[in-house]
């Protein structure tokens, strides 16, 4: 059963997010298989059919709630028999594991387009040593669904059901899923009751991981979770990256004409930053995109990164907000990035954020990756670590994205401790 929680438990803390893009299939996942059986019609999306969401949290707690998103759908979704259990492999659940989540008592919602709604909170004393486990999260959408809000580049398999179906989500079984993605729909953040600070971490497909392993949760954010964790700290590290992702561009986004990127940091900072609980720091690595494919002015970029800030700082007082270096991109095969001018500017933006003040304190992720011989990615760096190949020269492989969680300095991002 769900509950709202007592007087006196942990407060909540959000411990798993994903950004809201789209709708589908605007975005750039990795690995996708053929969704055309699950979806034959993108305009129509869903129809009636089971979601099997497979995710990890950072941290658990006494009890979650889980946060459904259509902030970039046209019509109301309506969500029925939302369960959430411990993932035990492929689309199955761990027997026992698996409840109903309702929304103000009821088994059903309905998420109007352009909002985001959170469930009931739910209590996990059920579960035994849930840390070691990732969570499913199930829930059926009933009728049509219309243009779908998803997260592409999930680089975690999850699950769904063929359409025109009844609901699956109370099976512990996998036979009801038969389609996988790689991809997260309309689910965009689940929370806990925990004490612990929650570090956002913000920014392009860099932090969302491009070029890391499906399924091996090895994006830096998660590196850097772990590394929290060994030294015997409780935090939770969320990612909120999305490739193709831009701080300026586009002004206004249109669902009818979506981007891969989706909207602007700038636009999204309401619902993947101030809209999150706990958020006690965040880690903003981004402006690449603004400049290779953008060509965005160096001026312009800072200018909207200023009022970036500004609206975190005023939506969450006395947050504290740390500036990533941007890594390297000189000689990537992505052309629009690749250039000596792109480099430059770069150069120039790093350099502002480590002298311009802005900032609570800045990660050198710029040397962590930078073979100083060549000012590109180090070599060893490039190759893709799940698709193969030798890489983009833009997208650090999980090598990579090792060296910079270790870059971080854990005394800066969470300096209570």
């Amino acid at each position: 059963m769900g509950t709202t929680g007592n007087k006196g438990d942990a407060p909540w803390a959000t411990v798993w997010t994903t950004a809201s893009q789209g709708p589908y299939p605007a975005g750039k996942p990795t690995a996708q298989p053929d969704l055309s059986f699950a979806f034959p019609d993108p305009a129509r999306g869903a129809c009636d059919q089971s979601f099997r969401m497979v995710l990890r949290p950072s941290l658990w707690g006494s009890h979650l709630r889980l946060r459904f998103s259509n902030a970039l759908g046209a019509r109301p979704i309506h969500l029925s028999d939302v369960h959430a259990g411990l993932h035990e492999g492929s689309s199955a659940v761990i027997a026992g594991t698996n409840r109903p989540v309702l929304f103000g008592g009821a088994s059903s919602v309905v998420v109007p387009p352009g909002a985001c709604i959170w469930s009931d909170a739910l209590s996990l004393a059920h579960l035994a040593e849930p840390e070691t486990r990732k969570l499913a999260v199930s829930f059926h959408v009933e009728g049509e669904s219309g243009p779908m809000t998803w997260h592409a580049k999930a680089l975690q398999t999850s699950y769904v059901s063929p359409p025109h179906v009844t609901s699956r989500c109370a099976d512990e079984g996998e036979a009801g899923f038969p389609y996988p993605t790689t991809s997260w729909f309309f689910l965009d953040a689940v929370d806990m009751r925990v004490d612990a600070p929650v570090v956002v971490c913000f920014g392009d497909s860099i932090t969302d991981g491009s070029a890391s392993t499906i399924n091996g949760d090895d994006r830096w954010p998660d590196v850097l979770s772990r590394r929290l964790r060994a030294a015997g700290l409780r935090a939770a590290v969320v990612n909120q990256g999305i490739g193709a992702n831009e701080v300026i561009f586009p002004a206004a986004y249109d669902i009818t004409q979506p981007t891969d990127g989706g909207p602007c940091a700038i636009e999204r900072i309401d619902r993947d930053v101030i809209g999150l609980s706990g958020v006690s720091t965040v880690i903003w690595l981004e402006a690449i995109n603004d400049f290779g494919r953008g060509e965005a002015r160096v001026e312009d970029v800072i200018t909207g990164l200023k009022a970036g800030v500004a609206r975190i700082r005023a939506g969450i007082p006395g947050v504290r907000v740390i500036a990533g270096f941007l890594t390297p991109a000189l000689g990537s095969t992505i052309i629009t990035h690749g250039s000596e001018i792109v480099d430059a500017k770069r150069c120039a933006y790093n350099d502002f954020l480590r002298d311009g003040g802005l900032f609570d304190g800045v990660i050198d992720f710029d040397a962590a990756t930078r073979d100083p011989a060549t000012g590109a990615l180090f070599a060893h760096m490039k190759p893709g670590s799940s698709i193969g190949g030798t890489g983009d020269g833009l997208h650090p492989n999980r090598l990579g994205y090792q060296a910079m969680a270790a870059a971080v300095d854990l005394d800066l991002i969470l300096p209570a401790r």
